[in-house]
């Protein structure tokens, strides 16, 4: 499934991108991911996005320090909620979360924000 994808590294737009779609995660098991994929990236913008049991999304964005000021993690958890049927969000410039109630536009909310 692709769910159990290995995360890819990839470059959008001339920045750092990993997005990756993971199950049986809980929400605030999210960040420590985002953190650590923020790690691997060096510099670019990570976003995780975790199905739960009853097919409820939630998603992490992080942004590395040195892009906070092109991108706002903010944001783009906005846009990808509203890809997973919610909406809102929040956090910090650097790495926000939100919710949706549909995890099966998993996909769909990783490009949403590679989009933006």
């Amino acid at each position: 499934s692709a769910a159990g994808a290995a995360a890819e590294n990839e470059t959008v737009a001339g920045v750092g991108f990993l997005g990756k779609s993971v199950s049986g995660v809980s929400p605030k098991d999210l960040k420590p991911l985002a953190d650590a994929g923020k790690s691997s990236l060096g510099s670019g913008v990570v976003v995780f996005v975790g199905a739960g049991e009853d097919n409820k999304a939630s998603v992490v964005v992080a942004v590395t320090d040195d892009l906070v000021g092109r991108f706002s993690a903010v944001d783009l958890v906005r846009v990808a909620s509203a890809a997973l049927g919610g909406q809102g969000g929040g956090g910090r410039p650097d790495m926000a979360q939100a919710g949706g109630p549909d995890a099966s536009k998993a996909s769909d909310a990783i490009a949403a924000v590679k989009a933006a």
